[in-house]
């Protein structure tokens, strides 16, 4: 039985993703440096890593429940993350398995209420959003987490609203309203891929289980952005769930938050630690780009043979991760670009990387989590979106914040299958976003962006003040629950 002077406790319930587990990691490690306990749910191949994620002096603050993950057909035993997956076609029998999870997730919720142990809330992935609505019927306010931007949000919400109307657009044409938001920017079919292909496995698994995405039931919304970048279109996420009490508090970014224990240095003036790759970075005497698209993005050979030519023809040093264990670069590439760049085939610190003050420019899928840490680092991006809702992250970064560039496809005469942009688009990307004068803009951009960010996680930074005024909320609610 808790007694009354118990930390509050948070259940926080990530996705089996990369991309949407760190962020909620991050956000443990802030609720834990303002006095709340925090138990994160996962399975036991996720566990270990979770795990490692936090240093010993945690131990007694965040801790993890494990649940079973559940044996389906299509899906390989073992394959307990996304970054597991081989091939599209076991990412629905993915995501149906993890709703056989609600029955374990609801029981260990109930011993926590049977024992005494009610938590303050249980901030849950918006894929699982089935868990949301079992924490609310259990008088444990539900929140959810998207792990998008504000806007990409709002903007993805009412596209899957009206998705019959959006399918209807021909290719080009604009999609003229989205419910309760000025767009800043016009939107085409192509925006939404997830939309566009009718296969989408993450289209069909919403499709299959309706309405239960805790919209209807959720207590508020997490947002990792913060008021300066995205405030403008809270108001209208949060018109999105149609109920008065649900509102949306942006205490993002969560990866700058500092320890109050430490005197750190990361991110603040770009410091690394010493590494092979770090090593190599400081040796470069000009401005570098990273090159990485994400853990979840497949790329083809053809188009790895485009980014390579055009890497080695913009002249600029690289480093660029490649995520394909078998593809091999064109002959005499790798002799050519000896010293100026770095191919990486493993998992990478993105974050320290970008930290580095060598780094000039990022080329990136644009998602959330990599637009956040290339704008908090200062890093102008250039914009290759590829799925999901990435365009509209493109989007924001190039026609509102001015802080990259977009590509420009036209300069690339002949289109191989399975190339997006040729090697000419690709080095005259990479040559205007690093040398030329709109480059040097966006990252003076950048860099503002990156400034606003710091000061939005300082103690009287907008962020900062939201986080503590959700906390303190929380635990409103629970007095008076247990009043």
């Amino acid at each position: 039985m808790a007694n009354a002077n118990s930390p509050p406790h948070a259940i926080i319930f990530p996705f089996m993703a990369q991309g949407h587990t760190i962020p909620l990691l991050d956000l443990a490690k802030v609720l834990s440096f303002r006095g709340v306990k925090v138990t994160i749910i996962t399975t036991p191949s996720n566990a270990k890593q979770i795990s490692s994620h936090f240093a010993t002096k945690f131990s007694s603050t965040i801790s993890t429940h494990v649940i079973p993950f559940p044996v389906v057909d299509g899906l390989p035993l073992g394959y307990e993350n996304t970054k597991d997956l081989t091939s599209d076609d076991q990412r629905l029998p993915f995501l149906r398995a993890t709703l056989k999870l609600k029955q374990p997730f609801e029981s260990y919720l109930r011993d926590l209420v049977d024992t005494g142990d009610r938590p303050i809330c249980a901030i849950c992935d918006f894929f699982l959003g089935w868990a949301v609505t079992v924490s609310s019927s259990l008088n444990i306010p539900g929140i959810l987490f998207y792990g998008m931007g504000v806007l990409s949000t709002k903007i993805s919400f009412s596209v899957f609203i009206n998705q019959e109307y959006v399918r209807t657009l021909m290719n080009g044409e604009k999609l003229e309203n989205v419910s309760g938001l000025a767009c800043p920017f016009p939107l085409i079919l192509d925006d939404f891929p997830v939309f566009k292909d009718i296969n989408n496995p993450s289209k069909k698994f919403f499709q299959e289980n309706g309405g239960d995405g805790g919209t209807t039931t959720c207590w508020g919304v997490l947002c990792n952005s913060f008021e300066e970048l995205e405030g403008e279109f809270v108001t209208a996420l949060e018109e999105s769930f149609g109920r008065s009490r649900v509102k949306a508090w942006c205490v993002g970014p969560l990866l700058l938050y500092d320890d109050p224990e430490e005197n750190k240095t990361f991110p603040k003036d770009g410091n690394v630690s010493k590494s092979s790759i770090s090593s190599w970075l400081d040796e470069q005497h000009e401005d570098v780009i990273y090159v990485s698209f994400g853990t979840q993005s497949y790329i083809s050979k053809s188009q790895m043979d485009e980014i390579a030519q055009g890497l080695d023809s913009a002249g600029h040093p690289f480093i660029w991760v490649v995520r394909s264990s078998s593809w091999t670069p064109p002959a005499e590439w790798e002799e050519r670009v000896k010293g100026r760049g770095l191919v990486i085939r493993e998992w990478v610190d993105q974050r320290s990387i970008l930290a580095h003050l060598v780094i000039g420019g990022f080329l990136s899928h644009c998602g959330w989590n990599s637009v956040l840490e290339s704008l908090s680092m200062g890093v102008p991006i250039l914009t290759w979106p590829i799925g999901a809702e990435q365009p509209l992250n493109a989007k924001l970064v190039v026609h509102v914040l001015k802080a990259g560039l977009a590509m420009d496809s036209t300069l690339d005469e002949v289109r191989e299958e399975g190339v997006v942009y040729g090697c000419n688009a690709i080095s005259s990307g990479v040559k205007e976003l690093m040398g030329e004068e709109s480059g040097r803009l966006a990252r003076k951009r950048a860099k503002e962006i990156g400034l606003m960010a710091r000061n939005a996680v300082e103690k009287d930074g907008s962020s900062s003040k939201k986080l503590d005024h959700l906390i303190n909320s929380l635990k409103e609610h629970s007095v008076r629950l247990n009043s």
